[in-house]
Order: C-alpha cells, then structure tokens, then sequence
C-alpha cells in the first residue's frame, strides 16, 4: 500500500521484498478468502500501550468508507459482507485476488518491484539513507519506509528483524507480545470435546487489565481458539509472559443470564440437570459442564440441593477455564507490542527522531481484533506513510 501511494504521487518507489511472491499474510487471511476490512469499526477495539488518540488519528486519517472505495474502484474488487461476522471478503472469495491486485497496481502507478530481496539493514548517510542487501550491493534513497512486520506467523516472512534495527536507531519499542493466538491448557480437561464449537460471550482479566468478546468458540486438542478467545488471548499472553499468576478466563456459554438459569433448573418431573443444559449447548459440553461443577449430568433436577444448582448456575455464566500458555507466535495473527505511536507523526508516519524515516503496519504499537481491523491498520498507515515519504525532500525511496 505504501507503495501504491508513493508512487502514485510522484515518487521514484522501490519496493523491496523478502519473499519470492509477497503478500503472504493476506493469502492465509480468512482462511484463503481474505478478510479485508471490517464492515463496521469500533476504534475502541484497538489496543495500545501508546496514547489512544494517536492511535485515533493515524485511523481517522483514512475512513473505512474510503478504504473500501479504493478496493472496489482502484483494484475492481467488489467487497461482501459476512453478516453473521461483520466482516468484509472480496466476492470471489480469494485472498489472491486481493494480493494480486495490490502488486498489479503498484506497478501500474510506477513502482518498481524487486522480490527474494533481503534488507538486512537501514541507517541514516549523507542526508539520505543506505539500504543493506543480503547478497546485492547497499541501495541508498532519500526516504525508507519500514513495512516489516511484526514477529506473528514468521512462516510469512515475519522476523522482527524490522524492530530490532528501529530500536538500534533510538526509538523506543514496546515490549512485543503474541496477540490473537490460541490459548492452551496442559492438562487439558476438556480434550475429549475437540471440534466442539459453539458461539459464547468471554472475559480474560488479570491485576492490570480486561477484554472481553463475544463470538465462536472452538474446543482444540491443546486448549482453546475462536474468534473470542483469539480476541481476549493478549490479556493472558501478557500475565504470564510478566508472571502475573492472576491471569483469568471467564466464560458464559448461553445467552442466558444467571436468573434465566435459575428458572430453567427448578425442579420439574423427571428431567435431569444434562437434558435441561443440552438443550442450548452441545450434548457432550452439557455433560462436561456439569461433571466441572460437581455435578451429575444424569440427576433428576428434583433431587439436585441449592448449592449443586448454584455451582452448576456459576459454571454456566461465569465458568472459569483452566489455562497454562499460548499457541505463541507461530498462530498468532498479529504482534502486540511496538514502535511507541508517540515517536511518529500520525500525518505521515515519519519518524519525529530521523527525518526521511517512515513506518507502517504491525510494527507500530497497535492491533485490532479479528475482523479486518489489523488490515485496516496496515492500509491506513501504509497509504499516510506511501504520501509522507513522497512529499519528503527528494522523494526518491
């Protein structure tokens, strides 16, 4: 994107790729489909140890509307939504259309493309700056623009590598973190329900911080996934990665509250606590739920005490799983942690301590949840970066 942009304004734009083909991460997007954007945005959702109205800025300075006006007129991707998600897709469904599209028009406008191309290094010289090759002689440019990536998915391409130079130079870098990762439990109590998937409503929490989402949720092999948990999984990264012992995950399993509960376990003839609770849940999570709560799935309701029906109550709305770690960042979807927004002017995405530096996407101190909110990111700071560097004296990258 920010060559698209720096190139459409004039600017004589190399584009340097690690990979062969480029784009990676938007072909294993949406599992092949590519979920582009958002259809709707709560700026909110975004996390960072920076100051949120930075964050606020850099995301306002390219609306959501005219994100998606670009896609559909510049590279003739009519977008859908998935409305059971709120999620935006190209229609045909292929991420590949979408990574092809960007690398066509950034030839289109002028960029040149130079792929398998290792920068192993940056640094200021002479007024301008001196791009290190791996295998190729040292380039040098008026500008550079950092689109690097974080540390998330390093099958992609994704080192950190970016980062570490950033840091050398003097910016200040956020301690990084997997976010949007599953979270596993060794034991795992609930392996015997692998596959199950159900939508839910969760909270992580630990002493310094919350998030909560509402949405699927998969049982795995090892522990747990699913929009909701990929949403809240930051807060449990972080207390334990900062030993944190307090670190929390709070589910409910129905959209029931704890009255409704109370109403649909009186006792009445002959049903039993299981054949009450399967009938919003899976037959199988019904069961667990109850052995959790000390209870036998199979006892008539009629014979369940007031203190099984409030244990089994709380399990139900404010059930608390049992986790030990992370799926890290090899399925995290994106870096949490970064480049301090403080150290960037939200116009342009220069850097505000080396002049003619630019920096974009998820090396910046900021994520979104799942749902087109980190592609949104990495458009909007990629397009202001793209602008920022051609209008820089010189305007040769």
């Amino acid at each position: 994107m920010a060559a698209i942009f720096a190139a459409s304004a004039g600017a004589d734009t190399l584009l340097l790729e690690r990979t062969k083909d480029g784009g990676r991460k938007i072909l294993i997007s949406g599992g092949g489909r590519c979920n582009i954007l958002p259809a709707r945005l709560d700026e909110s959702r975004f996390v960072t140890d920076s100051s949120p109205n930075t964050l606020r800025k850099i995301v306002r300075s390219w609306p959501l509307r005219d994100q998606v006006a670009f896609f559909e007129r510049e590279l003739g991707l009519r977008l859908v939504e998935e409305a059971e998600s709120a999620k935006l897709f190209p229609a045909s469904n292929r991420a590949r259309d979408v990574r092809d599209g960007l690398l066509a028009l950034a030839r289109r406008r002028g960029a040149q493309l130079m792929m398998a191309a290792l920068a192993t290094d940056f640094a200021p010289e002479d007024g301008g700056w001196r791009v290190t090759l791996d295998g190729s002689p040292p380039l040098t440019a008026d500008s550079v623009i950092v689109a690097s990536g974080g540390l998330s998915v390093p099958s992609t391409g994704s080192d950190g590598a970016g980062l570490r130079i950033l840091e050398r130079l003097g910016h200040t870098v956020h301690r990084t973190y997997a976010a949007l990762t599953p979270i596993t439990s060794d034991p795992h109590p609930f392996a015997a329900l692998a596959g199950i998937s159900l939508p839910v409503s969760i909270v992580a929490r630990d002493g310094e911080r919350s998030a909560s989402s509402a949405g699927g949720f998969l049982f795995t092999h090892h522990g747990y996934s699913g929009p909701a948990v990929l949403d809240v999984s930051h807060v449990m990264v972080r207390s334990r990665a900062e030993g944190d012992a307090s670190g929390r995950l709070l589910i409910r399993w129905a959209d029931l509250d704890a009255g409704d509960w109370e109403r649909a376990l009186r006792p009445d003839g002959a049903r039993t606590v299981a054949g009450v609770i399967r009938r919003k849940l899976p037959e199988r999570l019904a069961e667990a739920l109850a052995v959790a709560a000390g209870v036998d799935p199979s006892r008539p309701l009629a014979q369940l005490r007031r203190e099984e029906r409030l244990r089994l109550i709380e399990m139900l709305v404010r059930g608390e799983l049992p986790w030990t770690g992370d799926e890290g960042y090899r399925k995290a979807e994106v870096t949490g942690g970064g480049v301090n927004l403080a150290e960037v002017d939200p116009r342009t995405m220069e850097s505000k301590i080396h002049p003619g530096l630019f920096l974009s996407g998820e090396l910046l101190d900021a994520f979104g949840p799942i749902g087109g909110y980190n592609f949104l990111w990495a458009w909007a700071t990629g397009r202001a970066a793209g602008l920022g560097a051609a209008r820089h004296p010189g305007g040769d990258l």
